[in-house]
């Protein structure tokens, strides 16, 4: 199969289309499509097998938002129009609206099933998500809970596929070196540090925990951390609860040094107010690390409560305190989730569980 991966025009979440196309890339040709968003590259690439990556040169070469990218679209949309024409795809998968819109417009009169990935669903650009949704011959949400806002949207129940946002078992797993670490028990959080991602939270309860340190790894990078707004805040609101000596935060960690530090905490805590992705449980779980996870979002699918991790309502400082406490001194409660967080992670959410169901929605889409 001939696979168009249009990527998010403006740029973001490549991180996880560049999994999938590598997988699917074992038995497919997978070509992604992405606008030029910096001045270095060649015009194709290749960058595993069955998998090239051709940049598009249209606007400057830097990393626009999706609403600064809007003026550039139809542009994209001729430059796939006249590539298509010459190799026509068998599928095309778009991600975000800004893919959407370019797809669109580049498979006109061509014949060829378009599928589309919302990364969420955006309440300013609603009117617009709703049309590619009623348009294309699949919808492709990465949880139940993408699924109900697919629908309250105004998408077809019966055009919509879940398919999940899947994890690197390869890299994440049970067996591998730790970071090291003192005495204490250890608490992570893995992610930005604004209220809204929950390390706040976490602090909170932290007030509530006798001898557990909190590791925050997320942020600017570390040698920006005293400039930081949002590191100021945790400073003071650590000091303000009298928890400040034992909580170390490292700023932003390379991602190969993540696995370790996720191997060396009792739990990671992930408690955002919104999971699109559910991402840093995901791969906490495939170390065999137990999760603390707000219940909302990607985290309701992937972290079944009490056997795969634990849920807690997201703000909750005082409840996640006591789910961590209960946690922290059972350790037969942690063998246990950690055992079967690793077995889920690698059987529902690997990249080659992911791509063979993709690739199921994309054959539906062709017949």
């Amino acid at each position: 199969m001939n696979i168009a991966i249009v990527a998010s025009v403006s740029g973001n979440k490549r991180h996880n289309l560049h999994a999938v196309a590598r997988e699917l890339g074992r038995d497919h040709q997978v070509t992604i499509y992405s606008r030029r968003d910096s001045a270095e590259g060649k015009p194709r690439t290749r960058v595993a097998p069955g998998v090239m990556v051709e940049h598009i040169d249209v606007g400057p070469a830097r990393s626009l938002t999706a609403d600064d990218v809007v003026p550039y679209l139809n542009d994209v949309g001729n430059h796939l129009m006249k590539r298509w024409h010459q190799d026509r795809p068998d599928v095309i998968h778009a991600y975000s609206w800004t893919g959407g819109l370019a797809a669109v417009a580049g498979a006109k009169g061509l014949d060829v099933p378009v599928t589309q990935t919302f990364h969420t669903v955006d309440p300013t650009h609603l009117k617009l998500e709703r049309a590619l949704g009623r348009r294309a011959d699949a919808v492709i949400a990465g949880s139940g809970d993408q699924e109900s806002a697919l629908i309250r949207l105004g998408v077809p129940r019966n055009n919509i596929a879940i398919v999940p946002y899947g994890v690197d078992t390869e890299r994440f797993h049970r067996q591998g070196a730790a970071a090291a670490r003192g005495t204490r028990k250890r608490l992570l959080h893995v992610g930005p540090l604004s209220p809204d991602r929950g390390a706040h939270t976490i602090v909170r309860a932290l007030q509530g925990l006798s001898d557990v340190e909190l590791v925050l790894a997320g942020g600017p990078d570390p040698d920006q951390l005293d400039d930081d707004r949002e590191v100021r805040r945790l400073r003071a609101l650590a000091e303000q609860l009298g928890v400040a000596d034992r909580v170390t935060l490292l700023g932003q960690v390379k991602r190969a040094a993540v696995p370790k530090l996720m191997r060396s905490a009792d739990a990671v805590v992930s408690v955002p107010r919104e999971a699109s992705t559910g991402i840093v449980a995901l791969e906490a779980m495939a170390c065999g690390v137990p999760v603390i996870a707000s219940a909302v979002g990607a985290h309701l699918d992937s972290v079944i409560d009490g056997v795969t991790g634990l849920l807690v309502p997201p703000d909750r400082p005082a409840r996640t305190a006591r789910l961590a406490r209960e946690l922290l001194t059972d350790p037969t409660l942690r063998t246990a989730l950690g055992y079967a967080g690793a077995d889920r992670a690698r059987s529902r959410y690997s990249w080659e569980r992911v791509s063979q169901e993709l690739v199921r929605v994309y054959e539906a889409a062709c017949a």
